[in-house]
C-alpha cells in the first residue's frame, strides 16, 4: 500500500508530532513555518524532507495527501480551509477555530468536501488512565453518568528562561494574551470521550490572582489563573473543568460519576486509576474500591510507551491515519463538529466569565440556524499576525495589564536568549 505523505504546519510542535506518523511508516515530505530561525530548527531534526516552506500557500502546493496543523493556537482555521479546498486531510492541534466565525467557516467549507478527514488533534484522552476510564463507562458498570471533572494544571516556575523561549517569545505571542478558559480541550476533551456526551450551555468563573511582586520577568497580559468552567450536556450530565490551569501542583486529574459508582486518577501524578461502586450495587466479581494500574492492552504498546504527552501523541496519529485508510470521520470528540464544540465551550466560556458567570448556549454547527448567529462574530482577544489589535479582553478584569517593571525584564530577557536570533 501507499505510504501517506504528511506535510507539517509549525516546527516546534510540529516536530514532535512528525515523530509519530514516521514511527507509523507514514512520509513526512514538507515542513512549513514562517519564522526564520523554527525553520531551521527544523531542518535539523528532520532531515528526511522533500522541502521546506516559509510560506503556506507555496507548501500547499507541495504533493502530499494530509497536513498536520502545529501552528499557533487559534490559527488553525484558516489552514484547514485551503486544505479542504485542495483535497487535503487535515489533523488540527488544538483548537479547531479561533473565533465563533472561524467554526462556522470551517464546517461550511468542511461540508463542500468529499473524501477528506478532519480530527482534532486532542491526545490527552489516550492517556492510559484515561482509556481505562472510557473502558469502565463504556462496559456500563458505573450506571448513568452524572457528573464529570477534568483539570489540566500545568503551573509555571517564573525563574524558567528557557520555557519562556520556547513558549513565550516574543510579546504579542498568544500564550500572552491567552483568556483562562481558551486551552479548554485538555481537560474536556477526555471527559467528553470517556462519557459520550457533548456541551449544549457553558458557564464559567475566573480565580483572579496576578503574579506577585517581585524582580522577575513577567510577560502575561492575563491575571487569572485559571477559570472554573460549568456545562450542562446533551445528556443531562454535568462537567466541571479547568483551562489550563495554575493553582496548587503539577497534574492532570479527571474524574466521572454515575449512579452506581465512579472512577478517578489519583491528583499529583501517576497512571493508576481508583474504582469505587456502590456496596449495594457491586458488579459481578468487581471489589467496592480498588486502586490499580491499567493495562494498555494495545498491539503497538511499545511504540506508544516511546511517544509524548502518555503515549497520546503516538495514538491519536494513528487514530488519524486509520481514518484516512478506512474512509470514515473521527468519532466523537474529534470529529469537526465535536471540536467546533470545544471550541465554542472555550471562547462562550469567557464571555460568561465578563459577564458575571452568565450561561451561554453552545451552538450545534450542523444547523444553519446556529451557523447564523455567529457568522459574523469575528470577536478575539488576540494580536493578529497582520498586528490587528485584540478587540475583546483577555482577563476578567479588562483594566489588568503585567507589571511595567516585570514586563521590562521579560523584554531584556528575550534579548539576552535570543541575542542576534530574536
Amino acid at each position: 500500500m501507499k505510504k501517506i505523505r504528511i506535510g507539517i504546519v509549525g516546527a516546534g510542535r510540529g516536530i514532535d508530532l512528525a515523530r509519530n506518523f514516521l514511527l507509523l511508516d507514514c512520509d513526512v515530505v514538507a515542513l512549513c513555518d514562517n519564522r526564520k530561525a523554527r525553520l531551521e530548527y527544523g531542518k535539523e531534526r528532520l532531515k528526511g524532507c522533500e522541502a521546506y516552506y516559509d510560506d503556506f500557500d507555496e507548501f500547499l502546493n507541495h504533493d502530499m495527501d494530509a497536513v498536520v496543523l502545529a501552528n499557533f493556537f487559534h490559527e488553525h482555521a484558516p489552514l484547514a480551509i485551503k486544505c479542504f479546498e485542495k483535497g487535503l486531510h487535515v489533523f488540527s492541534e488544538c483548537i479547531s477555530n479561533g473565533t465563533m466565525a472561524e467554526g462556522v467557516e470551517l464546517v461550511r467549507a468542511f461540508e463542500k468536501t468529499s473524501g477528506v478527514v478532519y480530527m482534532l488533534a486532542e491526545n490527552y484522552p489516550q492517556m492510559k488512565f484515561n482509556r481505562e476510564m472510557k473502558r469502565i463507562c463504556d462496559s456500563g458498570t458505573l450506571g448513568r453518568v452524572m457528573f464529570a471533572e477534568g483539570e489540566y494544571n500545568h503551573p509555571g516556575d517564573p525563574g524558567d528562561g528557557e520555557f519562556r523561549k520556547t513558549y513565550y517569545y516574543y510579546p504579542e505571542h498568544w500564550r500572552n494574551y491567552l483568556p483562562a478558559t481558551y486551552y479548554i480541550t485538555h481537560s474536556l476533551g477526555p471527559v467528553m470521550w470517556a462519557t459520550g456526551a457533548t456541551p449544549k450551555r457553558v458557564s464559567a468563573f475566573p480565580i483572579f490572582m496576578p503574579p506577585a511582586p517581585g524582580n522577575y520577568p513577567v510577560s502575561k497580559q492575563v491575571g487569572d489563573k485559571t477559570a472554573i468552567v460549568i456545562t450542562q450536556n446533551d445528556d443531562d450530565s454535568v462537567f466541571r473543568v479547568t483551562g489550563c490551569a495554575s493553582f496548587g501542583g503539577h497534574h492532570n486529574a479527571y474524574r466521572i460519576c454515575g449512579t452506581k459508582g465512579q472512577i478517578e486518577n489519583p491528583h499529583g501524578g501517576g497512571t493508576k486509576v481508583t474504582l469505587h461502586y456502590n456496596s449495594w450495587q457491586l458488579p459481578d466479581g468487581a471489589e467496592e474500591l480498588s486502586t490499580y494500574e491499567p493495562d494498555w492492552n494495545d498491539k503497538d504498546e511499545e511504540l506508544i510507551k516511546t511517544s509524548g504527552h502518555g503515549g497520546g501523541d503516538y495514538l491519536t496519529a494513528r487514530m488519524f491515519l486509520d481514518c484516512i485508510k478506512e474512509g470514515r470521520q473521527p468519532e466523537h470528540p474529534f470529529d469537526i463538529y465535536s471540536a467546533t464544540v470545544m471550541s465554542s465551550v472555550a471562547i462562550l466560556g469567557h464571555r460568561s466569565v465578563m459577564n458575571g458567570g452568565v450561561p451561554y448556549d453552545i451552538p450545534d454547527l450542523r444547523k444553519e440556524e446556529d451557523r447564523a448567529k455567529f457568522e459574523n462574530d469575528r470577536l478575539t482577544p488576540f494580536i493578529g499576525g497582520d498586528g490587528s489589535k485584540p478587540d475583546y479582553p483577555c482577563c476578567s478584569r479588562p483594566d489588568y495589564k503585567a507589571d511595567p517593571e516585570q514586563f521590562d525584564l521579560y523584554l531584556k530577557e528575550l534579548e539576552r536568549l535570543f541575542g542576534e536570533d530574536k
